[in-house]
Order: C-alpha cells, then structure tokens, then sequence
C-alpha cells in the first residue's frame, strides 16, 4: 500500500456520521409509521436497508454530508425532497406503502431531524465545545474582518489563533490575534498550534510562495478556504460557504484524504491482476520477439522516481540499444529514434512495451493512473528550471496519465506536462482515472503511441 500521511493530525469533528444516523432512523420510522405499509419482517427491513442507502446515495451526491461553517436546512431543501422521492418510489415498489403519503411523511421526518442536528450542532458550537483552531492567512483588512467575525460569532464554529503575513507589521498590536509568522512558517504553526482550518485572505505574501506553502500541507490534516479575488461577486455554490458574509471556497482536500482513496489501490490491484491475465499470451509473443531482435535481455530495468521522491525499478520491455561504455549518458528517447528497429517501434507504438509495468503497480510501486516516472538525473534537472515540478511526486506515479492522454508525450514541453500532473493531482476522483484510462485505450487503439 501506498505511504498514509504521517504528520501529526489536528483534532477535528464531522457532522457526516450524526446526519447518516438521523437520517436512517427518519428512513426507518417513515416506512413504520405509514399507514398501508407491510408489517416488520426480514423482508420489510431489507427495504428499510434499500430505502435508506438510496436516501443517502442521493443527499450524498449532492452534498449535503459535506462539513459547512453556515447550516441552514432551508439550503438543504430541494435535495431533501428529491431524496425523499426516490425514498418513495423503492419503498412503494418494496413495502406497498402509499406514494403521497410516504412522500410526505419521509419529507417530513428528515427535514425535522437535519433541523435538530443543526441546532445542537449550533449550540455546540456556540459554547465552545465544538471549535476548531483557524490559522489566517493575511493580517489585511479582509483578514482582520474574518477574525473579527469568527471571534464574534461562533455558530460558525471557527476559533481564529492568529495571523500569517510575511510584512512586518507596524501595527501589529492591534491586530485582533497575534501575528504567528511569515512564509516558510505555515506548517510549523499547524503542526505546534494544532491548526484544523487554515483561510487564505491574501496578505502580503507572494502567490507563489503561497502556492507551495499549501501544498506542503496536503499530508495535515486541515481543510483549507480562500477568500475569492473579487469576493464582492462572488456567487453561490456548492463548494462556496459563508463566514458572516464573507464567502469562503473551500479547497478540493487532497487526494490522501479523500474517502475514496483506498479505492485507487483495490482498484489498481484488480486492474494489474486481470490485465496480466488477458495480456499474458501478448507479453510472451512480444517477449519473443524482443529476443530475436535485440538479444537475450528482454525486460528493460531502469531505477525511477516515485511517489515521495522514493527511487524503484522500473519493468519494460526493450524497444532499442542502450548506450554502454564508461562515458554513456542518459538521453531523451523520441520519436524515430534510430535506434528502433520494427519490433521496438511496434511495441511503442502499441504501448505493448508498457506491459511489464502491471507488475511494477502490483508491487504498489506504481498506479495505473500517475505522472508518469522519470529517472533522477532529469527529475533533479527539471526541478532546477521548472517552477513546482517536484509536487507532482505527491502522488504515485502511472502507467497512464492526464498529460499522457493530452498528448503531452515523448518530446514534448516538460512544463506543460508538470502542469497537467499537478492539475491531475490537485482534481482526482476515481471518476477522473476512469476518464484517463478511456482515453487511453483510444489512443493505444488509434497507434498513437511514443
């Protein structure tokens, strides 16, 4: 399994399991209270089961098990409602119970229990009991205004504990909260403070440098806002909350917190382990022919860069000569490449070559969606001259990736390919590896390859 985040956690509390609970007790005391329905049986609790994950499968998806600053069941009304019919629909097939009237009693009873859960969230909040520590980046006017709320309003269960500014402020004692540090210093006062929240409202300190700073906290365990640019119109939206009236997005959480995670994995495993199968009679076929064409070495073992920084061998199967000799250095392999014969320009034309990698992602050296690797002497090469090239070692590297399926491949810019890693790391779903591995299957059917 691929390393877990390792850096200490900041204390935190979910909402999520407290609305799952109340909304299965509403689920399960719709179907028994209305009138009609069939009477408690193995059969009538397999539909309280079904009834209830389709409940949650659709406040799920649209959000609303998400953690908010500002609750409010009104915002959660028209997914309630169509929840709610959905609820209707499978319990009516399942149970007999009468449509309109279920509808309107399973309505009912989730919009009264997510209104308690609120208010005792609320409440909670109010009192202290439920405050998580909020680092400010910024100790401007706007960042002033959000202490300055938080402080004033704790409904919204925030606990500013001071600034972030790289300026030397001459007024600094007249901030609301101390001024903690300075670029460089972000982690360290997570880490020392027990930070859970971090909101970015733009002070002083250079976006790039910032950019690096928040990335550096993708292994804590802290959800980050930002204030918007032009916040004054800056409209509603799912990922948008409110501080008092201040809008605050909130940052996709990074990939190894995601819930889904664990998934890739399981999901790499499978995908190795059956493609190994129903490309085993093609990898032996390539394989003989590597041998006829280049000789007895078959497989191609190069050590890489991976995932942490963290060098493995990689496994391809050889598509040309090698340069040997004491005064041999790497070099970039490109299209038509004199040293290609016909078998070698096939397999990488095909991707074929790739195979034996399948047993690298088994290993968990790799995943079957990641930048791909590179060999340390260009990693260390392309982290001199190209901004924020290294954080896209933050995730396993690939078999595939989005810069690959963008036709960022071969000979082409090595900053544009940097973009397109660290834009795939910082927006990954199992949705988006699915699209990737689409793709790719495309280009490989096309010929498209390196």
């Amino acid at each position: 399994m691929w390393p877990r985040p390792t850096l200490p956690a900041a204390p935190r509390t979910s909402v999520k399991p407290l609305l799952l609970a109340v909304d299965a007790v509403a689920v399960a005391v719709a179907l028994v209270a209305t009138p009609g329905s069939a009477s408690l049986s193995p059969t009538f609790l397999l539909t309280i089961l079904a009834v209830g994950i389709a409940v949650a499968t659709v406040l799920g998806g649209l959000g609303a098990y998400r953690s908010r600053l500002t609750m409010s069941v009104l915002d959660d009304l028209p997914g309630l409602g169509a929840a709610a019919v959905v609820g209707t629909v499978i319990g009516s097939q399942l149970a007999g119970a009468p449509v309109a009237l279920m509808a309107a009693v399973l309505l009912t009873l989730l919009v009264v229990a997510r209104a308690a859960v609120y208010a005792v969230v609320r409440s909670a909040r109010r009192r202290g009991v439920v405050a998580h520590r909020t680092l400010v980046i910024g100790a401007g006017e706007v960042g002033q205004q959000l202490a300055d709320a938080a402080l004033e309003h704790p409904e919204h269960g925030l606990l500013p504990i001071g600034f972030l500014d790289d300026a030397q402020l001459p007024h600094a004692d007249d901030l609301p909260l101390p001024h903690l540090g300075g670029s460089g210093d972000l982690v360290g006062v997570v880490q020392r403070e027990g930070v859970s929240v971090v909101i970015v409202a733009w002070g002083r300190t250079d976006d790039s440098v910032l950019v690096d700073e928040l990335r550096d906290c993708d292994r804590l365990h802290t959800e980050i806002f930002t204030v918007p640019r032009l916040f004054e119109l800056q409209h509603q939206g799912r990922d948008v909350d409110e501080l008092w009236g201040i809008p605050l997005v909130r940052m996709h959480r990074a990939t190894w917190r995601s819930g889904s995670w664990p998934a890739k994995r399981a999901f790499d495993v499978l995908v190795a382990a059956t493609a190994l199968v129903v490309f085993g009679p093609l990898m032996i076929a390539a394989a003989i022919g590597v041998r006829m064409e280049l000789g007895r070495d078959i497989l191609f073992r190069q050590v890489r860069v991976g995932v942490d920084g963290k060098p493995f061998t990689i496994l391809k199967f050889r598509t040309l000569s090698l340069p040997t000799g004491p005064d041999a250095q790497p070099v970039w392999s490109i299209n038509g490449d004199a040293r290609l014969g016909p078998v070698g320009r096939f397999l990488r034309s095909t991707s074929v070559d790739e195979l034996p990698q399948l047993i690298n992602v088994l290993r968990g050296e790799m995943s079957i969606v990641g930048p791909r690797p590179e060999r340390q002497v260009f990693v260390d090469q392309f982290s001199a001259d190209i901004p924020r090239y290294h954080h896209r070692h933050r995730a396993p590297v690939g078999l595939t990736g989005w810069a690959q399926v963008n036709g960022l491949r071969g000979d082409t810019s090595i900053a544009e390919r940097s973009r397109f890693d660290n834009n795939y790391i910082q927006s990954w779903s199992l949705w988006l590896d699915l699209k990737i591995i689409a793709r790719t299957v495309g280009t490989v059917l096309l010929r498209r390859g390196s």
